[in-house]
């Protein structure tokens, strides 16, 4: 088992509240599968979840980075589903998956946690 990639990212839910509150629905269908804009607008607090969804989103970003289409991956090519158990997973779609492809990797784990104020999310890539 080689670790491949790294990433974190802490989201300011305030933030994440002022974009839905300027962009509403147009923001989510950007960054959101259907998915998850299902799952998150279920929430009794809809932002903090998908605070957490974006951080998991930037992270991945980062763990994934190390060339030029790295950068080119669009957010709903980054999906972040609930398992049975609760536990939270990265699926990767598009040029995330190609990506993902070229440098061997075999499995990721995530880990998300979030509170009134802040989301944060860590990835990391195993080949």
């Amino acid at each position: 088992m080689t670790v491949l990639g790294l990433g974190i990212d802490l989201v300011d839910v305030s933030r994440v509240r002022r974009l839905l509150d300027r962009h509403g629905d147009r923001a989510l269908e950007r960054l959101l599968t259907p998915d998850e804009r299902a799952y998150c607008t279920t929430r009794a607090v809809p932002s903090v979840h998908i605070a957490a969804r974006l951080a998991a989103k930037e992270a991945a970003f980062k763990a994934l980075a190390g060339e030029s289409d790295a950068r080119r991956i669009w957010w709903t090519e980054l999906e972040v589903r609930r398992e049975g158990d609760g536990r939270p997973t990265l699926h990767l779609h598009g040029k995330a998956s190609a990506r993902a492809e070229r440098l061997g990797v075999r499995s990721s784990l995530l880990s998300l946690t979030h509170e009134r104020d802040h989301a944060a999310a860590v990835v990391l890539l195993i080949g």
